[in-house]
């Protein structure tokens, strides 16, 4: 195997020159660092990285734990969370919890043995002091942690809006598809909001919470089955995510109720699939994107040794479509 005495000898310099190209520090001449890169290349060498992030201090690693990976949205921003960090020099750890707490924990410590540089945390299983004492820049999405800075969407704008839609389009008789309250998320504005629109216009609601630890479109779909069961007559529904709104696409269907003619749905999130279930979905559209975007400055601001704002809110937008 190639050492780096190997390439400062085949590019005819010393090793420190090698060191300097290789860790991007002090002045090289583009002679010099294309002599280096070919040299390495003919002898196929791949730098020592714990090396290298030993003598730069940094592993420019960045850990992601998200609740589950084939969840649409956590896909989607999982896509844009890892684009923006190679676009600043990072690679990501990606760590899928499956919502279960000693698997997130196990991850968190994996995560500090590799000596990441920072953690972005999408799941909720643990409690805000054992992230604490981490000891490493962390950045939340759409989650509280004490002092931790966290970035979300505008959660009260959009349930006022979606939850207003349904009012403003005729509906009597409304139910709230929430996500569990038991956990102090952002998210729980949707609830809020919805909540206080439809006591102020004096109409009829329900809410309805999914279980803790639980994305399955079964599930969600037998929440909805029993909550027509119990109030058939209900007219629309505002789902905290878009995978739960297309499962009440689904369930309307088995129930031969008509969209938009008997029942108007609004869902969260704005995924791809939106605009792909029938009818497509109205829906309020969280800034995936930005929102990716904006959590990787923050932790890259962290690593620099900057202060970041706490509460970092992303403007949403209701886009609608076919369901209402």
């Amino acid at each position: 195997m190639p050492t780096i005495k190997d390439v400062a000898k085949k590019a005819g310099v010393t090793v420190t020159t090698v060191s300097r190209v290789l860790n991007n520090r002090g002045y090289i001449s583009e002679v010099t660092r294309k002599k280096v890169y070919e040299a390495m290349k003919e002898l196929n060498y791949q730098p020592n990285e714990l090396a290298r992030s030993l003598y730069r201090k940094k592993s420019y690693l960045i850990g992601l734990l998200i609740p589950n990976v084939s969840h649409p949205f956590f896909a989607e921003l999982t896509g844009y969370i890892e684009y923006y960090a190679y676009q600043e020099g990072y690679k990501i750890l990606l760590c899928n919890s499956g919502q279960d707490s000693s698997k997130e924990k196990g991850y968190i410590d994996m995560l500090k043995r590799h000596q990441v540089d920072g953690i972005i945390i999408g799941s909720h299983t643990l409690e805000a002091e054992q992230y604490l004492n981490v000891k490493l820049p962390i950045v939340a999405i759409d989650r509280y942690y004490s002092n931790i800075p966290y970035v979300a969407s505008d959660n009260y704008k959009g349930g006022i809006l979606a939850t207003k839609l349904l009012i403003q389009k005729g509906c009597k008789k409304i139910a709230h598809i929430s996500g569990p309250l038991i956990l102090n998320t952002p998210a729980n504005n949707r609830y809020k909001a919805f909540k206080e629109v439809a006591t102020q216009e004096n109409v009829e609601y329900f809410v309805v919470e999914t279980k803790l630890n639980r994305f399955e479109i079964e599930e969600y779909k037998k929440i909805v089955r029993d909550l027509f069961k119990e109030h058939p007559d209900i007219d629309g529904i505002f789902a905290s995510s878009d995978l739960i709104a297309a499962s009440v696409i689904s369930v309307a269907k088995e129930l031969n109720k008509k969209i938009p003619q008997d029942l108007k749905i609004v869902g969260y999130d704005d995924i791809n699939v939106a605009n792909l279930v029938v009818p497509s979905l109205t829906t309020v559209r969280q800034p995936i994107k930005e929102i990716a975007r904006k959590a990787i400055e923050l932790i890259l601001r962290q690593i620099d040794g900057e202060k970041v704002e706490k509460e970092n809110i992303l403007p949403i937008t209701l886009i609608e479509r076919e369901t209402t």
